[in-house]
């Protein structure tokens, strides 16, 4: 019996000098994790943005006494973020590593790191953008995406890290109030910075369709985003269109490896120009001012069936 004990007491002590190895080891590689992507940002010459804060334009004011202002020009509204790093220069982080590719940032967030794109979806799951193996990982690029960010949907992936760190931030757009103080992704790369627009957030199979790549035609895209609204937790009021692009921020649960958390953004593309988006298509303000009048109505101007009279 007691030579049982004994034995019993040497397992559990051997499973506690595991445990506690494995947990100084994780916190090891959390501080390198840490200090590889400082040195990204230090090598990309992230600016400040701690003083950032998108502002709106303001709108003009009415003249009193309800007379008619002379038409002046206003001034072209510049998002203070994507003005800070659309020149952000990536050819020292391509001296480490070619496969860089730009940078995501979630104002207000942990999330400011350097996307890389691997030849397939697993190496990067365990090494850092520096490629060090890590437990940290990397946020990468869905290796079947485009690298030029031109799919309809762009898929980037990320872990969800115990110590906040990565796209450990994303499960907080389970609230109302989390997106609405935190409502865009920047992604900049060669082209400039692009500005997204959160509009969904929600759990999913990792075999669902928010990780769809192929789209043939208008309708298979509107299913897909009828789709994601559908799943959404969180109701945004944001509605992509066919031709704008998704981007689809991926991450664990922390509840196993079925499923994962996603946020979905847009970035708003134009219209083609042979064919007229629809009025339900268009952001609120266009479709107000192309919607036809009561009188354009009346007269059948809207239709463009009623001719004017010969004078």
């Amino acid at each position: 019996m007691k030579k049982l004990r004994l034995l019993l007491i040497a397992a559990l002590a051997l499973v506690l000098a595991v445990s506690v190895g494995m947990l100084i080891r994780q916190n090891i590689q959390y501080r390198e994790g840490e200090r590889d992507y400082a040195e990204a940002e230090a090598l990309v010459e992230l600016p400040d943005l701690s003083q950032l804060a998108p502002e709106e334009p303001e709108e003009p004011e009415e003249p009193a006494g309800g007379e008619s202002a002379p038409e002046e020009e206003q001034p072209v509204y510049v998002d203070p973020y994507a003005d800070a790093l659309r020149n952000m220069d990536f050819s020292a982080l391509r001296e480490v590593n070619s496969d860089v590719l730009g940078w995501i940032l979630i104002p207000g967030t942990a999330v400011s790191y350097p996307v890389v794109q691997g030849t397939d979806n697993d190496y990067y799951l365990n090494h850092t953008w520096k490629k060090w193996t890590s437990v940290v990982g990397s946020i990468f690029l869905e290796c079947r995406n485009s690298r030029d960010l031109r799919d309809f949907n762009t898929i980037i992936y990320g872990h969800r890290m115990n110590n906040g760190s990565m796209f450990a931030a994303l499960k907080n757009y389970k609230t109302q109030s989390y997106w609405k103080a935190h409502p865009y992704v920047y992604l900049t790369d060669d082209s400039g910075s692009h500005k997204y627009e959160i509009f969904a957030a929600y759990e999913v199979s990792t075999e669902g369709d928010t990780y769809r790549l192929g789209f043939g035609s208008d309708q298979e895209k509107r299913a897909f985003i009828d789709y994601c609204l559908a799943q959404s937790v969180i109701d945004t009021g944001v509605v992509p269109r066919t031709y704008d692009r998704v981007l689809t921020l991926s991450t664990c649960t922390g509840q196993g490896h079925a499923t994962r958390w996603v946020v979905q953004a847009v970035l708003w593309g134009e219209a083609p120009q042979e064919v007229e988006a629809p009025l339900e298509e268009l952001p609120p303000e266009e479709a107000e001012e192309k919607a036809p009048s009561a009188l354009d109505i009346a007269l059948g101007r809207a239709t463009g069936k009623v001719e004017e009279p010969a004078s």
